[in-house]
């Protein structure tokens, strides 16, 4: 895989903990899965997940009656994605690196990635999903932002930014978060390939409480927080609990854009 060291040793720490990834990481908008059905992926279609996780996304996914090959590459979150599907003959687990794995023979109507792309290796993230569709099949990408809004204020987020500076020294200094309208929908990488057409993108906006607790547990679902020194992580989560039980009566509302990005293999 190309990149460095740390991205390969990043994506790997989401298998440490399977089972607070899966109580913690929220799910997805139904939305979702609506318009992908409106795009005519009807039911019975092969769909292909790349990096399913414990199966956030893979069981609505199967509810809506697709044949699935979901490739994870943590051998515990494939196994608990294996326990959530349990109930569903149509779909197959691989715990494999999708770098790594042998396509089979017959093509997909639809490669589906849900916040997991940006961790497949550039080089042949793009091609490889191509290698994987049949002509016209397509290529389906979430992605999630946290954006301003909720009771995620300006205010909260300078406050926990300072801890974020103080404890975490790849912090780049005096971020912000933005709106949702300052995001970019962005193709580029697939249309350069010249084997995808324009994609089109839908876009949720929509908040989640989180309890004190709620919010540490999430925190540690991310590769950043994960990798942190014990003594650094440890006074970093302490003081987040702090500020949030002291200043915010121990909840805070926290505000997502999750968009589907859909382009069609044309070559």
């Amino acid at each position: 895989m190309s990149g460095s060291d740390d991205y390969v040793s990043l994506r790997e720490t989401f298998n440490e903990d399977a089972e607070r990834y899966d109580r913690a990481r929220p799910r997805y908008p139904e939305l979702i899965f609506d318009d992908l059905l409106a795009a005519g992926v009807a039911p019975g279609a092969r769909v292909l997940e790349i990096g399913c996780g414990t199966g956030q996304a893979t069981v609505p996914l199967a509810e809506r009656g697709y044949r699935i090959v979901a490739v994870e590459l943590g051998a515990d979150l494939a196994a608990v994605a294996r326990r959530n599907l349990a109930g569903f003959d149509s779909v197959e687990v691989v715990t494999a690196a999708f770098e790594e794995w042998s396509l089979p023979g017959e093509p997909f109507d639809v490669v589906f990635s849900a916040t997991a792309f940006h961790w497949i290796d550039p080089a042949v993230r793009v091609s490889k999903s191509a290698d994987a569709l049949r002509l016209g099949g397509l290529l389906a990408t979430v992605g999630t932002h946290h954006i301003a809004g909720g009771t995620w204020t300006e205010a909260f987020f300078v406050e926990i930014q300072k801890l974020y500076e103080r404890f975490d020294p790849s912090t780049p200094p005096g971020l912000r978060l933005t709106g949702a309208q300052d995001i970019a929908e962005d193709d580029r990488e697939l249309t350069s390939s010249e084997r995808f057409g324009p994609a089109s993108f839908h876009r949720y906006e929509w908040e989640l409480p989180y309890s004190t607790a709620e919010y540490l547990d999430l925190l540690l679902t991310y590769s950043g927080h994960r990798a942190l020194p014990d003594p650094q992580q440890s006074a970093l989560l302490n003081s987040i609990a702090r500020l949030i039980d002291v200043n915010y009566g121990g909840q805070v509302v926290k505000r997502y854009l999750t968009e589907l990005r859909l382009a069609e293999r044309v070559r």
